[in-house]
């Protein structure tokens, strides 16, 4: 029995063989691989009939306890370095790493890269500069910012001392071209829940997808989650912190707003957010309350009320005179974690070595502030180290650091940093067949000099 079917046999098949003429053309066409952007028509094929899912090793029900058993789990990848979350952190962590001579895979949740930065439409580029308008975020960072500086639309007030805003699809698609071109193994639709343990070092990690629940096996891993989940389930100590939840949104036309029907003394449109690469089109943040960012029941409620308050608050924007045409373009499907695990390393950054200008042995990276308002500060290696736990490096938001220094660390460029940093250390691990806390870091800091990164 054949059991392919293509759209011309299924409506003929449930009698509507009169509608397929004005399909004619597409159903002709070759029904095999299609081209990107490209149609022969919807078909549909049945890969094996009366399948039942294989090693499913069901959670029971006893009394009243909920019991998960024991199964083997099957081995979707093996690799050297792997990443775990493709934000800012992860994607230049997997770049760097693969560069550095590793093999590298890259596990995300959703289903581009960019993380905050795109699918959260956090488009303000802040962080990288310091007092005389020095920029300190070089390296893979800066590299992502000089192809997007090569587009047209793809960034703007990208100059000397300014922080630049850049559109999140060119975004997705400059990263998706530097991971391919770095040759590095990707795996979207994988949300990471749980780590691969021998003893107290880190062997891999546990994913949920829709191919069920897999592992993927490395010598080291990367956490570049954000919230710190590798590390955490890995048995790292960790700060469980709160900080702001916000929803990002973008809104349109504010380039036909009517001035000459806007009142001069009348009541004046709140939130409208700053400019993007995109004429008329703005990015409004919304800090949104201090809550427990771990909390699902938290985040649905966060979700809830601030898609309601964003829609009330254009449809009050557009009743003013003059804002008739102004719209909500989208609403972004990331919610805004900022902090939430904040890892307990072999160091810190602290605010008190930002203002003793501190330097470090083992600088793998320099911070900078939101708008060259300070110095730099430099990263020490010990803070993407766990204190105890093997086998693991932490980058990004949830660096081992004193909460005050949250909101610099958090910063698109300084998780750029941190990342490029965790990358070249994990290779260097793996190279040299240590630990990651026993890396040579003079190792570490020649190749990421050679990679462009700026120590200090």
């Amino acid at each position: 029995m054949d059991e392919r079917m293509n759209r011309r046999e299924c409506l003929r098949a449930l009698g509507l063989s009169g509608l397929v003429g004005g399909v004619g053309l597409l159903a002709n066409r070759s029904a095999q691989a299609q081209r990107v952007g490209e149609s022969s028509g919807f078909q549909s094929s049945i890969i094996e009939s009366r399948k039942i899912e294989a090693n499913r090793g069901n959670t029971a029900l006893v009394d009243g306890k909920v019991i998960q058993p024991r199964r083997e789990l099957p081995i979707l990848h093996e690799t050297d370095v792997l990443v775990v979350g493709a934000g800012p952190a992860g994607v230049t962590a997997a770049i760097a790493a693969r560069r550095a001579g590793a093999k590298v895979a890259l596990v995300e949740r959703y289903g581009h890269f960019g993380g905050l930065w795109t699918g959260g439409l956090v488009l303000l580029i802040l962080g990288h500069i310091v007092e005389g308008k020095k920029q300190v975020c070089q390296g893979i960072g800066e590299e992502m910012m000089r192809r997007l500086d090569k587009i047209d639309g793809a960034i703007v007030d990208r100059r000397p001392g300014v922080n630049p805003t850049a559109d999140a699809e060119a975004v997705k698609y400059v990263m998706l071209e530097m991971i391919a071109e770095a040759g590095v193994d990707v795996f979207l639709h994988c949300w990471g829940v749980d780590t691969i343990q021998a003893d107290n070092t880190v062997r891999g990690a546990v994913f949920e997808s829709k191919s069920g629940r897999q592992a993927i096996l490395s010598k080291v891993v990367v956490d570049a989650t954000g919230d710190g989940d590798v590390f955490a389930a890995a048995g790292a100590e960790f700060a469980h912190c709160s900080h702001n939840v916000g929803l990002v949104s973008r809104i349109g036309n504010l380039d036909r707003v009517d001035k000459s029907k806007v009142q001069k003394d009348g009541a004046k449109p709140r939130r409208l957010g700053a400019r993007t690469p995109v004429p008329g089109v703005n990015w409004v943040n919304l800090t949104g309350p201090e809550v427990d960012g771990l909390d699902v029941k938290t985040l649905t409620r966060m979700e809830m009320n601030h898609r309601k308050f964003i829609w009330k608050n254009m449809q009050r924007t557009r009743g003013l005179p003059g804002y008739e045409k102004v719209y909500l373009m989208e609403t972004a499907p990331q919610i805004g974690v900022r902090i939430t695990r904040v890892l307990n390393g072999l160091n810190k950054v602290r605010l008190s070595d930002l203002k003793a200008a501190t330097q470090f042995k083992d600088s793998v990276g320099v911070g900078g502030s939101t708008n060259g308002q300070h110095g730099p500060w430099q990263i020490p290696y010990g803070a993407l180290v766990p204190a105890k736990v093997d086998g693991v490096l932490a980058s990004g938001r949830c660096i081992s650091m004193e909460l005050n220094m949250a909101d610099l660390v958090r910063l698109i460029p300084n998780c750029f940093v941190t990342g490029h940093a965790a990358g070249v250390a994990a290779a260097v691990a793996v190279a040299d067949r240590c630990q990651p806390r026993n890396v040579e870091i003079t190792k570490v800091q020649k190749i990421l000099k050679q990679q462009e990164a700026y120590l200090g």
